[in-house]
């Protein structure tokens, strides 16, 4: 039963979430053009006008504005706050799979992957790029996770260390041969790193998951929009982002369901 002080906890998780959501904005808009994403201030795509402080607040100035530049009056895109809501969302279910009170760690690397994924899918969908920076942020994370179970007194995760190592290639030695094979129309390299680095995070049992998830997540989208465009080719990181998201919380659960059922465990 969630106590008055667990539940300010949790909102105050969320309304971080959704502060990092606007820098994760930042990120997306600026990383294909190869723009810093520490300097610089924002302001409208179309005016060119700076966006004063008291409109940089996430969710309620685009409310206050009713969705429209202060200075020209042009519409500002709802995705912005798509964006921001969705990464408090995804902390916010974070911190309630891995309890703030005694997981806090795992808690806040998957807070972390989450936030790399959110990037991940939208700029890969917008450009059909994904950044080898971002995707060694989560590389990073699994490192984190790794030495966490090996150096603290009590393990963060239950995934192995072997199982990480193993993680790193089960999925994405397969991909990087398609893509070899192919040479580059199937998928790209970016699909290939970001499941080396998603394998290293997860391990094997949940990558394998998290691959299967996002096959049959794309599978169905690239029909629906090849029916409505004409056009096969997409990006396939965002089906990816969402296997790995799905994957972080309730892999290894799936996968020994999925085992069970076949009957190769019991």
């Amino acid at each position: 039963m969630y106590t008055a002080s667990y539940i300010i906890i949790y909102i105050m998780i969320f309304v971080f979430g959704v502060f990092i959501g606007s820098f994760l904005n930042v990120c997306i808009y600026r990383i294909p053009k190869e723009e810093t994403i520490v300097k610089g201030s924002s302001h409208c795509m179309t005016c060119g006008e700076k966006i004063k402080k008291r409109d940089l607040i996430p969710v309620l100035s685009w409310c206050l504005l009713r969705g429209k530049c202060r200075n020209c009056g042009v519409e500002i895109s709802p995705r912005y706050t798509v964006v921001e809501l969705l990464n408090g969302i995804l902390f916010l279910v974070a911190f309630l799979k891995y309890d703030f009170m005694f997981n806090p760690i795992m808690g806040v690397l998957v807070c972390l992957l989450y936030s790399a994924l959110v990037v991940v899918f939208f700029m890969d969908w917008d450009t059909q790029l994904i950044s080898t920076g971002v995707v060694m942020f989560i590389g990073i994370l699994g490192l984190v996770q790794l030495l966490s179970n090996l150096l603290l007194k009590g393990p963060i995760s239950d995934i192995t260390w072997k199982s990480q190592l193993i993680g790193i290639f089960v999925v994405s030695i397969p991909l990087l041969l398609i893509h070899l094979l192919s040479k580059g129309r199937a998928l790209g390299l970016g699909d290939v790193y970001l499941m080396a680095a998603g394998g290293f995070f997860l391990g094997v049992k949940s990558v394998l998951v998290a691959m299967f998830i996002g096959m049959i997540v794309g599978s169905v989208v690239g029909m629906i929009l090849k029916y409505k465009t004409g056009n096969s080719k997409f990006a396939f990181g965002p089906y990816l982002s969402i296997g790995i998201s799905i994957a972080a919380l309730y892999g290894n659960q799936l996968a020994d369901l999925y085992l069970r059922f076949s009957g190769f465990i019991r």
